[in-house]
């Protein structure tokens, strides 16, 4: 492999090294893994789709080429995987665009002890006369996005909210987990999304485990 090369395929090979290096937390995170992946309250075709969309979220490259796989597998069309990562686009954009609340508390020096308030979202409107053009337009995808397609409502809804828990945004949290609740996910659902969340957040630390690796043999 080039010096030059940070990113190969044939690198993933080196993740089984970590069962040698560091044993028992390997084994209980592969363990919560195969768990998190299970079909359950979601279809392991879901679970595969949320997981794709969080691969583009954290931006692991050995995340995206398994999953994508493994969704193909699933017989997921191509339509429900580009659905799937436009709604991790609109999250992960999202939470940008959410967070300007509280710049715009940081910058009118609003005087209150907390950081993040549900009512501070209503400030969010504001950006609509500071950058309307931006602003509007990225409503407007973002509404797009959640609109009914391959995918369900529901299903964006669960998408939204295992991406949502990616980015940390807890307006997005509060937003989706009561737009899915108007569809009807049930709490085990729900529960299961994050799950799917949470394992491939690690499993992306841990993919690029085999990056370290590789530069400590240099």
């Amino acid at each position: 492999m080039s010096n030059d090369s940070l990113y190969q395929k044939s690198n993933f090979s080196r993740l089984g090294e970590f069962s040698k290096l560091s044993p028992e937390a390997f084994r209980a995170f592969v363990t919560f893994d195969q768990k998190a992946l299970a079909e359950g309250h979601l279809t392991s075709k879901l679970k595969e789709l949320i997981a794709v969309a969080v691969a583009h979220t954290t931006g692991c490259p050995y995340c995206i080429d398994l999953h994508v796989k493994q969704v193909k597998k699933q017989e997921a069309s191509k339509e429900e995987m580009s659905e799937a990562i436009m709604v991790a686009t609109a999250l992960k954009a999202g939470s940008a665009m959410a967070h300007g609340v509280n710049a715009l508390n940081a910058y009118d020096e609003v005087e209150d002890e907390e950081l993040y308030k549900a009512s501070y979202f209503n400030r969010l409107r504001e950006f609509s006369r500071l950058n309307g053009d931006a602003f509007n337009a990225f409503i407007s995808f973002d509404q797009q996005t959640m609109k009914a397609g391959a995918l369900s409502v529901k299903e964006k809804e669960l998408i939204a909210i295992a991406v949502a828990h990616v980015t940390g945004c807890p307006y997005c949290i509060d937003v989706h987990i009561k737009n899915a609740k108007k569809v009807q996910v049930t709490k085990e659902e729900l529960s299961e999304a994050i799950m799917v969340a949470t394992a491939l957040k690690a499993g992306s630390a841990l993919a690029h485990g085999v990056n370290a690796l590789n530069a400590y043999d240099e």
